[in-house]
């Protein structure tokens, strides 16, 4: 049995597919759109990066080529392993087993802190959004990427495999807490049929996949999105 972190959320898919999320990691945003609208908000050159729920560290060598020191958080254990293994060339990256909500730095010692469909969904992260204002320091920014439930087939698919998912209830609670939102056109390009097939089996219900496949011609599909952040 993997070693867990006390208090961790399952995720259902890296969890249990770690090399399919990596498909679906190398297909997201080609183009890096995401990245580019939060470096426009907080750049990250020579600051103190943090990625919660970093999984197999997908985005950590990206931080660490311009950021000072990256840290990434994980529960699962069998995934550190494979982050720290990806990084173990870049000595400003390090990588901890442990939970957004009992994150293993000093008070006000973030610049950035960015997760990335991990962890912040809305109703229920209060804890983690309490040590996001522990650790992150005045004058620095957190960021949530998430998927827009109301948007497109991908949010579509989504709703139809959580029908108790609101997205209504999750936008009522970052305006609560005081984020802001931008939305993200973002999109997934493969390298193979099987690999489409493979993540969208990955992300939807059984049903639900296979018309997301049989609805989606092609290697390319649209993933809409959005970047939540508060300064701090």
């Amino acid at each position: 049995m993997p070693r867990i972190a006390r208090g961790a959320i399952p995720s259902p898919n890296i969890w249990h597919t770690p090399q399919v999320y990596e498909l679906e990691n190398r297909a997201v945003d080609p183009e890096d759109t995401a990245g580019a609208a939060m470096r426009a908000l907080r750049s990250w050159d020579g600051a103190n990066v943090l990625d919660i729920g970093c999984g197999t560290g997908f985005h950590l060598p990206g931080y660490a080529a311009r950021a000072a020191k990256v840290i990434g958080v994980e529960p699962h254990g069998d995934l550190v392993a494979l982050a720290r293994r990806r990084c173990a060339a870049l000595p400003n990256v390090e990588v901890h087993a442990a939970t957004a909500q009992d994150l293993p730095v000093p008070d006000a010692s973030v610049d950035v802190a960015v997760a990335r469909w991990a962890y912040f969904f809305g109703p229920g992260c209060e804890p983690g959004l309490r040590e996001l204002s522990r650790v992150v320091r005045r004058g620095g920014a957190a960021f949530v990427v998430d998927l827009d439930a109301t948007r497109g087939a991908f949010g579509r698919w989504f709703s139809h495999t959580v029908p108790t998912y609101s997205a209504g209830a999750v936008e009522a609670f970052w305006v609560r807490h005081g984020w802001q939102r931008q939305p993200l056109d973002l999109r997934m390009v493969f390298q193979s049929r099987a690999d489409l097939e493979a993540v969208l089996r990955i992300e939807f219900a059984p049903e639900v996949a296979e018309q997301a496949i049989a609805e989606t011609p092609g290697l390319e599909l649209p993933y809409p999105n959005v970047l939540r952040w508060r300064h701090f």
